[in-house]
């Protein structure tokens, strides 16, 4: 039985990898409104949670727009208050609303309407068509930079070009940039209809390319 022929590591095969960076505005707002209830029993904090819920939601979808304003509910608690003995006491509920989307005057002129729940929460990120073409920038100019890397290396190393043998792309965002924004607190002291005001950051995203090469 003929036998193979033993393996026999790659020769002058080179392991690299290079970065593309694009820096983009944030346009994506999501504000979370929310509310508190104390009472004896749960029952009486599940019907005031629910009716403030149900009139921010009434006010809320009077704008509701798909991918400029779109309306959820968020976290919802109902935990017992404890004596020193152990016995419980009353009963504490929150409730929350979440407004997200790409039309920042909208959301927070909706939340400015909103009587029943405050600002607890302001957070800003990129949408889904933001993303996708910010992350088509940085491949490109990262896997321009890890050509360009590549033929540097094989030229220091004294080869005249190189192929590619495996390659692999993988995509984030970065931190925030010092995102700036007056304080959400303010929003529990406005008057009925007043904007919150928010200023939204910009973020980073990066895509990076490492794979080998092989040398010829």
């Amino acid at each position: 039985m003929a036998q193979s022929a033993p393996w026999t590591p790659p020769q002058n095969v080179l392991q690299l990898s290079a970065t593309g960076t694009v820096e983009t505005q944030q346009d994506l707002l999501s504000m979370t409104l929310s509310t508190s209830r104390d009472a004896a029993d749960a029952a009486s904090v599940q019907t005031q949670l629910k009716t403030a819920l149900d009139a921010a939601l009434a006010e809320a979808r009077k704008n509701a727009q798909p991918g400029l304003l779109d309306v959820r509910t968020g976290n919802f608690s109902l935990v017992p208050r404890y004596t020193r003995d152990g016995k419980i006491s009353g009963w504490q509920g929150t409730t929350e609303l979440v407004l997200e989307g790409k039309d920042f005057p909208r959301i927070t002129q909706t939340a400015g309407r909103i009587s029943t729940l405050t600002v607890g929460g302001i957070g800003f990120g990129l949408s889904r068509e933001q993303r996708a073409k910010v992350e088509a920038e940085a491949q490109t100019i990262a896997i321009e930079n890890f050509k360009q890397k590549a033929a540097e290396l094989a030229k220091g190393f004294g080869f005249g070009g190189y192929t590619l043998r495996e390659v692999s792309v993988n995509a984030n965002q970065g931190p925030p940039i010092r995102p700036r924004m007056m304080a959400a607190e303010a929003s529990s002291k406005m008057s009925y209809d007043a904007a919150v005001p928010v200023e939204a950051g910009k973020t980073s995203v990066v895509v990076n390319v490492s794979g080998s090469v092989q040398l010829k």
